[in-house]
């Protein structure tokens, strides 16, 4: 009887003890967890890239949609023809995957140009404006965040708590409208649109092998007034879609100052005499500040689909200006080819994202 107890409890103490470990090294191995999250890309791109393109079929052929009315009934069938829109749905469905798959978009239905070289002329504006957004979001958001914990249930903390509501539910076109009249028209401090004189866009044009992001153009040339002017028009697009994460940012890390503030090493901190400031700077400000590392990959998702509105606002001629001409002309090949371009960006950012957040935090691998 005694050899039978013994016998159970050891198998029974045994598997706890040797299940743990199999289970953390199966659970919080960062290589496994990392080549999860990168495999999740191609899925991701897969669904996204899928569906645009059976929506932008659901209303007939590219070239009817784009061209429809404006050409003869014979060179109409024509061009679907020679196009290839006349085969089954499923035929151009793999002929697009297989495209893509080599990097080739197809060519635009309105300015007959091939996708990849309007992905690589306007993507760097794109870029350079939600780069500009973000650093508005981290300079607004962190800093209003943790003084909005620091007076917690305040008239300051009220206000701020209002403002980041104001920040994330105002549409971004009307910020950028809004700002662009007060700041643009009224105080004439800014310029109204575009992203820089038209003296500048020629010195600009002039540089040899260009980047397409204007700063670092602007430098190349080494005029003050050039990076002046540059910066200057990128000033209001910046703030209308930096304010829209902004708000997030400051919501965020007031959340997460209070919470880190009640732990239990800060009140031993606080036991010890240590000064409320420096609780915040030294103790509650960096654990806080990994939640918004987590979301900064959902953020930039929202900084695209808000670039579409802001550069159409202020003329910023980037992906989401010609995302909003092409979806005028009808032309469904240099829409599906932007936003599958957006698809990959997206996931791409989520992974880098799921990465740097994985290295600063374990507990996210398991």
């Amino acid at each position: 009887m005694t050899t039978t107890t013994t016998e159970l409890t050891a198998s029974s103490t045994e598997p706890a003890g040797l299940g743990t470990p199999a289970r953390r090294r199966r659970g919080g191995g960062l290589g496994s967890y990392l080549l999860v999250r990168f495999l999740l890309i191609f899925p991701t791109i897969f669904i996204l890239v899928t569906t645009v393109f059976f929506l932008m079929r659901a209303t007939g052929d590219p070239i009817t949609a784009a061209l429809g009315g404006r050409l003869p009934a014979d060179q109409l069938q024509e061009r679907i023809r020679e196009a290839g829109y006349d085969r089954p749905l499923l035929s151009q469905y793999l002929d697009y995957l297989g495209g893509v798959v080599r990097g080739d978009f197809g060519t635009t239905l309105s300015d007959r140009r091939p996708v990849t070289e309007v992905l690589t002329t306007f993507g760097t504006a794109t870029l350079e404006l939600t780069v500009y957004a973000l650093v508005v979001a981290f300079l607004i958001g962190i800093p209003l965040g943790q003084l909005a914990a620091y007076l917690r249930d305040r008239l300051p903390d009220a206000a701020l708590r209002v403002f980041a509501i104001l920040c994330y539910a105002t549409p971004v076109f009307f910020a950028g409208l809004l700002l662009k009249l007060v700041f643009a028209v009224q105080l004439d401090w800014l310029p109204v649109a575009g992203r820089a004189s038209t003296r500048s866009e020629i010195e600009l044009q002039q540089l040899d092998s260009s980047t397409g992001i204007y700063l670092i153009d602007a430098l190349r040339t080494g005029n003050g007034e050039v990076v002046s002017d540059v910066l200057q028009h990128a000033v209001l697009p910046s703030i209308a879609l930096g304010l829209l994460t902004a708000g997030v940012f400051l919501r965020l890390v007031r959340t997460n100052v209070i919470g880190t503030l009640g732990s239990g090493y800060v009140e031993a901190a606080r036991s010890r005499g240590v000064g409320e400031y420096r609780l915040l700077r030294k103790h509650a400000y960096r654990p806080a500040l990994i939640p918004i590392i987590t979301v900064i990959g959902m953020q930039i998702a929202m900084l695209l689909v808000g670039a579409v509105l802001t550069e159409t606002t202020f003329e910023w001629k980037g992906l989401g200006f010609q995302l909003s001409e092409y979806l005028q002309a009808r032309d469904f090949v240099a829409v599906q080819g932007i936003v599958a371009l957006l698809a990959v960006i997206v996931a791409v950012t989520n992974f880098i994202v799921d990465v740097i957040a994985a290295l600063i935090d374990p507990r996210v691998r398991y």
